[in-house]
């Protein structure tokens, strides 16, 4: 178990968990801003959490939720309000109904995760400061202690796994519902390398183009929210496929961490994609963490259908090779 110590602070208004593990810090920071790492532990065996979103830096927001053996669902949110990369976070901690709305009938409270380096490994302080002493006493009656022990007696497995979360790991799906999927990709670069090249649009030619035998022939990246992108891609000579576009609006933009925008293929009828990519550090690079929101789960599976994972990891390659490597 790697939780050594419980101190419930009835005057103070606080309980610190202390949690201690054979890892270096560097690797038990990631665990907890990689949110594919994150949702494996943060909630109890019998209620798996999936985290929709997760954006590790100040102002940032992460959003997730747990599901029961029956089905029923149980969401929270944070929100960042300080960020020291390697070293500490501070949070709010919410609680939100299933639809996602802020559930102000439950307390929101305020923690702060420290890591440090110890003779045997890392240490982990968490710390969640109450309103009140009926806050705190409701929490405790919610079974939050039992709940957390039961949760961090997962970690040191996906801790052990080294091989799933590796830089050099390919692009891949997760399915994170009938609707909505996460991309992911750890990137040999820092975040505003990957946020440039994916603005630039002398860069995006040299890596944005899907499958080699083709090419942008149309670059118009958004610049601000409000704004619209028009991608263009064409096969060469002797390649089979026909030229297409994809174009969208830029929704929200918090460089170069993340940005929130609409996309679809010109000409064809339908509702867009809803698409939020988000850029963390972690140690090797950069995780581009892309989560995509469909109409259905039928338009889901057939652009997944497509052949869009590879695609996306063949230009991910020329990022690194044609961009990154040189910069």
């Amino acid at each position: 178990m790697p939780v050594t110590s419980v101190d419930k602070d009835l005057e103070g208004l606080t309980m610190t968990i202390v949690a201690d593990f054979p890892v270096t810090v560097r690797r038990l920071w990631d665990a907890y801003v990689d949110p594919r790492q994150l949702e494996r532990f943060w909630g109890p065996p019998e209620w798996p959490a999936t985290f929709t979103r997760h954006d590790i830096y100040p102002g940032g927001r992460s959003e997730y939720y747990m599901t029961g053996p029956d089905g029923s669902r149980s969401g929270g949110y944070w929100e960042h309000l300080a960020v020291d990369e390697g070293n500490s976070f501070e949070i709010l901690d919410g609680f939100t109904h299933e639809d996602g709305r802020p559930n102000t009938e439950l307390p929101t409270m305020r923690a702060t995760f420290a890591f440090e380096e110890t003779d045997s490994g890392a240490r982990l302080t968490t710390t969640t400061y109450f309103n009140s002493l009926d806050e705190l006493e409701k929490l405790l009656a919610m079974g939050v202690e039992e709940g957390t022990r039961s949760a961090m007696a997962q970690i040191d497995d996906v801790l052990a796994d080294l091989r799933s979360f590796a830089a050099d790991r390919a692009t891949a799906a997760q399915l994170l519902s009938d609707t909505q999927v996460r991309i992911s990709r750890v990137l040999r670069g820092t975040p505003q390398q990957i946020w440039d090249a994916h603005h630039d649009p002398a860069l995006l030619r040299l890596w944005s183009f899907g499958p080699d035998g083709w090419s942008m022939t149309v670059c118009e990246p958004a610049a601000a929210p409000g704004e619209r992108h028009r991608y263009e891609f064409s096969p060469e000579q002797g390649v089979e496929g026909e030229t297409f576009a994809l174009t969208g609006e830029l929704l929200e933009s918090d460089p170069p961490y993340r940005e929130v925008f609409t996309e679809t293929m010109e000409g064809v009828d339908g509702p867009p994609t809803h698409n939020e990519q988000t850029l963390t550090p972690v140690e090797g690079g950069t995780l581009v963490s892309l989560v995509v929101t469909y109409a259905d789960k039928e338009m889901r599976d057939i652009i997944l259908g497509t052949g869009m994972t590879d695609g996306m990891e063949a230009g991910y390659r020329r990022l690194e090779s044609e961009v990154l490597s040189r910069a």
